[in-house]
Order: structure tokens, then sequence, then C-alpha cells
């Protein structure tokens, strides 16, 4: 159940759906993964050039410790105790790599939402390290990596990280729409 209070009626899917930081250390499977990004696959794409791709480590596999060099020290408090960890990266020969790629990885969120797991994105990451451990050449862009799983008990996050551990507000529709112009 949500505190979130929308101004218009919209599904409980967005409402429900948040960024936790505590995750309960359960591993994911394979399975879990692409079902999850299955739901990412689906989503609209300019010209359908579906310019994204998805590379996960499932917690403790035989990626895992390469992959735990991707979220910066801040994150790494706290995102290794998801069930997987992916990056998410888009295809820079496509015109429009990220905005398609953003509409995948909703998708994605919402997908995984649907299980009954949480995901949480990134953009505080080492991209050297993400290009290494995944061997990138330069057409890719890496846009985040997303903390997935079993969402865990806010206690088992240090404490500054605890007090903040709850759905986040939005911005109501007036800073974020406009009937014409801006000005």
């Amino acid at each position: 159940m949500t505190t979130r209070q929308p101004t218009h009626p919209v599904a409980s899917q967005f409402l429900d759906r948040s960024s936790p930081r505590a995750f309960s250390g359960r591993k994911l499977t394979a399975q879990d993964i692409e079902t999850i990004v299955e739901g990412a696959r689906w989503a609209p794409s300019a010209s359908n050039k579906q310019p994204w791709h998805f590379a996960y480590s499932i917690n403790g596999d035989a990626n895992w410790e390469a992959f735990s060099t991707i979220p910066n020290e801040f994150n790494r408090r706290w995102c290794l105790n998801a069930g997987a960890l992916l990056v998410v990266l888009s295809d820079k020969q496509s015109a429009t790599h990220s905005f398609d790629t953003g509409c995948a990885w909703g998708y994605l969120a919402l997908q995984a939402h649907a299980m009954g797991l949480a995901t949480h994105a990134m953009a505080g990451i080492e991209l050297d390290a993400a290009r290494q451990v995944l061997q990138l050449d330069d057409n890719w862009k890496v846009e985040c990596l997303v903390a997935i799983g079993e969402r865990g008990d806010k206690s088992s996050l240090p404490a500054d990280l605890a007090e903040r551990e709850v759905p986040s507000p939005r911005k109501p529709l007036s800073e974020i729409l406009s009937a014409g112009p801006l000005a």
C-alpha cells in the first residue's frame, strides 16, 4: 500500500512502484531476468531500432565480483544486497538511442514490479569499470546500472539510507506540464 496520492486517476502500478535501497539478498534466477527483460523488449522504439541491450550478473555468480566494481562507492554500500545487477546500454548508432532505451528501462521496471520485485536505477557508477567489465566498444553508451531483487528491511541499511527508505514524491503537474510555450 502506498502513501502516494495522485491528482488524477492513474493505474496503481505507477504509485506502488518505487526505488528502494533495501534488498533481501535473495538471488534471482536467469529466468527471472529473462522475464523482466521480456517486458523491456516490448517498449516502443523509433523506426523499431530497439537500440537497447541489458547485461546482468546474478548475486554470487561468476561475474558478480566484476559487476560489483561498477557501482560507485556510495551505491556499493547498499546495492550489493540485490539479487542481480543489470547494466542498461544503448547503441549510439541510433539517433534516439537514449530516449528509446529510457522507455525500455521503464517497461523493465514495471515488469519487475508486476513480479513482486523491486528495481533501483543508478547513475552513480564507475563508467570506466562498466566499459572494461563489459568489454564495450565506442558504439555503446552506458546509461545506468539497475539493482533488482526482493525488497529487504530498511534496518539492513546504514542509518543515513534507512531514513530515506520511503517512496519519493513527485513534482506537481503544474511544474512539468504546459499547454503551449513554457514561458
